[in-house]
C-alpha cells in the first residue's frame, strides 16, 4: 500500500522559513518523480514544484528563488526548503508523485504565514 506522509507545517511570520518532508513508500519512490503541490483557500490545488528521480528540479514562478525541493533516495523522502515566506504562500501542502495519483493524496501539513 502506497503511503505518503507529509510533515512540518507551521505558523510563520512573513519573511520566515519553513521545511517539509514527505516520508513515501518505497515502491514508487525510487522510481517516480515527486511533486509538492499546495491548495490555498478557495483556490484549487496548484504543483509547487518537482523533482525528477535523477534530481532534476522545476518550480512554479511563484516560488522561483524562494523554495528549493529536494530528495533522499536513501530514506524515501522529498523535502521542501521554503524560505522568504509570503502571506499567499498559505494553504494545505501535499506531497505527491508527479504526475499526480489520485489515490495517493494524503493528509497534507498546513502552512500559514502571517503578514
Amino acid at each position: 500500500q502506497v503511503q505518503l506522509v507529509e510533515s512540518g507545517g507551521g505558523l510563520v511570520q512573513a519573511g520566515g522559513s519553513l521545511r517539509l518532508s514527505c516520508a513515501a513508500s518505497g515502491s514508487i519512490f525510487r522510481i517516480n518523480a515527486m511533486g509538492w503541490y499546495r491548495q490555498a483557500p478557495g483556490k484549487q490545488r496548484e504543483l509547487v514544484a518537482d523533482i525528477t528521480s535523477g534530481g532534476t528540479t522545476n518550480y512554479a514562478d511563484s516560488v522561483k528563488g524562494r523554495f528549493t525541493i529536494s530528495r533522499d533516495n536513501a530514506k524515501n523522502t522529498v523535502y521542501l526548503q521554503m524560505n522568504s515566506l509570503k502571506p499567499e504562500d498559505t494553504g494545505v501542502y501535499y506531497c505527491n508523485t508527479r504526475p499526480a495519483m489520485r489515490a495517493y493524496w494524503g493528509q497534507g501539513t498546513q502552512v500559514t504565514v502571517s503578514s
